[in-house]
């Protein structure tokens, strides 16, 4: 996206960008859930280094002591045993120079603050960051249904990445809920940034907010949306899961591009050329064992007898049941969706004998 000198590390990305840039991760980054600007690093040994070394930090030129703040703490130092208490200690510093600067403090909203504030303390070093994105950016602003258990934004993003989908080949999701796979791919084949639809960010309560920039920016994002013609295709059984998904979908603006109508997979018609199947079956919490066991072999039928010649991912936890499918994944990823552990499986569905596509 831009970003200078990238380096990946665990759970996240560094690079290096002006306040722009920023502006545009927060509009267009698919697979991020928040953007962090490092405003000050330290080392500590006691408390009271601690509160001096947040306390250093000019706030007063970063946000106005009118608005509201939170601090989250991550915590990997045994100089402290609770996250709690260390955010406490940081609120405290925060405050102490507000009111060394100009006899006021700010207040703390620990619900819908207007400055989001991060703290990472690993042994006895801290990084403090402002944290630009405010709510995750895996609430995109479109999704105003839900079903049970609906996969995030970001998450079903990153899969369709990770598979290498092109908006060329339809796309078949059998099992859609709430349709976020759907209308991740639709965002995605038509260029259409995920932040789009959220009307604010932290960022926009710095004193450094430059509204006009901001506005040229999302202009220009906007400028590059594209009418790809991509073919989604979009069911489930599950009756209110439809009504969920249309909702969605509609807020999203990309129902031009998406197909939705409710069905059991098992009678989907097959396609005519090659298609991408994503599916995210149930995972067995609340079936039986008999009937995630059904479930799961079913899946391997209509893949193997009507997706002829065209390439399947699945996502599932279920691991125990993956083997019911009775088709060999050519790819196996592990993921974590949440705490949960789970797998991406790709089956490549040969048209014909397999024997015959691999000696061509």
């Amino acid at each position: 996206m831009g970003g200078v000198a990238p380096e990946v590390i665990t759970r996240g990305v560094v690079c290096e960008g002006d306040e722009g840039f920023v502006y545009k991760l927060n509009l267009a980054l698919r697979t991020g859930l928040r953007v962090l600007k490092p405003v000050h690093e330290f080392e500590f040994r006691s408390n009271e280094e601690f509160h001096k070394g947040v306390m250093s930090v000019d706030w007063p030129a970063l946000f106005n002591v009118g608005k509201t703040i939170s601090v989250d703490t991550l915590l990997f130092s045994d100089r402290f045993n609770n996250s709690m208490f260390v955010s406490q200690l940081a609120k405290d510093a925060i405050c102490d120079r507000f009111r060394k600067e100009n006899g006021k403090r700010p207040f703390v909203d620990g619900h819908n603050p207007d400055i989001h504030i991060s703290v990472y303390v690993k042994d006895h070093k801290v990084v403090v960051y402002l944290d630009s994105s405010g709510q995750s950016l895996h609430i995109r602003g479109y999704r105003d249904k839900n079903v049970k258990a609906p996969i995030s934004e970001v998450l079903a993003a990153g899969i369709l990445s990770m598979t290498g989908w092109s908006h060329h080949f339809p796309l078949y999701d059998p099992m859609c809920g709430s349709g976020t796979f759907s209308i991740e791919a639709a965002l995605m084949a038509d260029k259409i940034p995920p932040g789009i639809f959220r009307d604010s960010f932290s960022f926009m309560n710095w004193n450094s907010f430059n509204e006009e920039l901001f506005n040229t920016i999302r202009e220009g994002l906007v400028s590059r949306i594209e009418d790809n013609k991509a073919r989604i295709f979009a069911s489930d059984i599950n009756r209110f899961a439809i009504e969920a998904a249309r909702e969605n979908i509609f807020r999203a603006g990309v129902e031009d591009v998406i197909q939705l109508k409710q069905a059991d997979f098992k009678n989907l018609e097959p396609p005519s050329g090659k298609s991408f199947i994503i599916l995210n079956p149930p995972y067995g919490e609340r079936l039986k064992p008999e009937d995630i066991e059904k479930l799961y072999g079913d899946i391997g039928s209509v893949l193997k007898h009507t997706f002829a010649g065209s390439e399947a991912w699945i996502f599932s936890a279920a691991e125990e049941a993956f083997k019911f499918i009775g088709l060999r994944p050519s790819r196996k990823i592990k993921l974590f969706n949440g705490s949960l552990e789970c797998k991406l499986l790709r089956f490549d569905m040969y048209s014909g004998s397999k024997k015959l596509k691999a000696s061509n």
